[in-house]
């Protein structure tokens, strides 16, 4: 007798991305492929997935009451994406230059746009941000800290189904939008986490904005909030040269020895790029366990310099922890992990030297669960197991990009295709996209809401293209 089941997932191949490699090892992508299950499905009741098997056993073993998938089909876990600004740039998205430096991008445009943002453009940021997101594949999104409206995010979440992190503003140095004292800061990390406790999907995490704009005062009680609730702290770092030299004039040392100082760091703790960090830093990272979220189109698109200064490789040869990040709109532009795992893979490769040293199912690792590891969520996502949360990806393989098929689908999926190949998500046992359309918001009214905001918004800012 059949048992039943809400919905049974199938594929030509399911990449199931379970398993542990050994750290450090040059090898640990592994060439064995005991993660490929050849025809086989995933089947899921309520939220978790219940069977991880053959086409065949499934259909002996259970009665679903929908299926997704087929033949020319290739199953995933649901992608993470590990830093992504869901508010602010969304809405002015492929509009700031991009021949202007960082802070003349930051003052004629990021910072105006996010000071005029009122709740409803937070709500339709996010929901773009993340409708975007699961078309491509992504169900787990750590939001980067910029949000002046965290119950209106929270509601952008639960539009979508998709799950993540919720955080909002937070920084004491300096002044300027949104910035605060060091009691109203922590209050409002607080009340960010106490708005989605208990919620089904999404964490609330202590998300200051990092840099040399807060004080050691605030990343010191921010950390201890964050240890003390049992949440993550994230915050950006150093995707420039420009930190490392605030922080020598402040401190007299590198940002992030200097945290470890303070006793900030640890294995809570996701530190947003880390690009322009030096041995000490690498030392530091290794030593507290810190995972770091690389965003390697951000550096590209914004002249970062991360060709000459590429350490995140060299962190996961020595057992750190290591997530993908797409960033916002106007630096990463598109909120694809498929694109950033094989610029990871690409950059990897060449900042190594060597062809053998890092491969796709190694990044493809990162999209999934390598990156649920980093972020400390890897007991419910990031891999297709039994008792997980139900988070499937389906990938079309009938398109020319797969003609013919390959005998290593992780080669095509980092090396030839991109998120655009998605065609079904799961998301926590839930159908949100089918034939490529999210099915929990209407794509077209959501398009003409965003058209008119974007014209307000611009406006707003006061600032054009022209304006160079």
């Amino acid at each position: 007798m059949t048992k039943p089941a809400d919905l049974v997932v199938r594929g030509d191949v399911v990449l199931t991305m379970s398993g542990d490699p050994t750290p450090g090892d040059r090898h640990t992508d592994g060439d064995d492929h005991d993660d490929h299950l050849v025809d086989g499905a995933v089947v899921i009741d309520g939220d978790r997935i219940v069977a991880v098997t053959t086409a065949a056993d499934a259909a002996h073993r259970f009665s679903p009451r929908s299926e997704l998938g087929g033949p020319g089909s290739v199953i995933l876990p649901g992608f993470v994406n590990a830093h992504q600004h869901l508010t602010g740039d969304r809405l002015i998205r492929s509009t700031i230059p991009d021949d202007l430096g960082l802070d003349l991008a930051l003052e004629r445009w990021a910072l105006p746009a996010h000071e005029a943002h009122t709740g409803d453009m937070d709500e339709l940021s996010a929901t773009l941000a993340l409708v975007e997101a699961v078309t491509h594949g992504i169900t787990f999104t750590v939001e980067a800290g910029t949000v002046a409206h965290p119950e209106r995010v929270l509601a952008a979440f639960d539009a979508v189904g998709t799950g993540g992190t919720l955080g909002s503003w937070g920084w004491d140095v300096d002044g300027g939008v949104h910035a605060g004292t060091v009691d109203e800061v922590i209050e409002r990390q607080r009340a960010s986490i106490e708005l989605a406790a208990g919620h089904p999907r999404v964490d609330g995490w202590v998300t200051l904005v990092g840099h040399d704009l807060m004080s050691d005062e605030l990343v010191e009680r921010a950390s201890d909030l964050a240890r003390s609730v049992g949440t993550g702290l994230t915050f950006h770092m150093s995707p420039s040269s420009a930190d490392a030299r605030a922080y020598r004039r402040r401190t007299g040392t590198r940002p992030l020895v200097h945290l470890a100082s303070l006793g900030a760091l640890g294995d809570h703790v996701l530190v947003a790029h880390a690009v322009h960090i030096d041995d000490s830093e690498v030392d530091a990272i290794l030593d507290h366990d810190v995972a770091v979220a690389s965003c390697p189109w951000a550096y590209l698109r914004l002249g970062q310099g991360v060709t000459g200064s590429f350490h995140h490789p060299r962190l996961l040869r020595h057992g750190g922890r290591v997530a993908l990040g797409c960033d916002s709109e106007n630096a990463g532009d598109a909120v694809d992990i498929l694109l950033t795992a094989r610029l990871f893979a690409g950059l990897a490769k060449d900042t190594l030297g060597d062809p053998a040293a890092f491969s796709a199912r190694r990044a493809l690792r990162l999209a999934t669960i390598d990156g649920a590891r980093a972020l400390g969520v890897d007991d419910e996502i990031g891999s297709l197991e039994v008792g997980k949360r139900a988070d499937v990806v389906v990938v079309d393989t009938t398109g020319p990009v797969w003609t013919p098929h390959a005998a290593d689908p992780t080669i095509a999926m980092v090396w030839a295709s991109d998120g655009r190949a998605v065609r079904d998500v799961v998301a926590n046992g839930r159908i949100v996209v089918q034939a490529g359309v999210c099915t929990t918001v209407d794509q077209r009214s959501l398009a003409t809401e965003a058209h008119q905001m974007h014209r307000a918004l611009v406006s707003k800012c006061g600032a054009h293209p022209r304006d160079q």
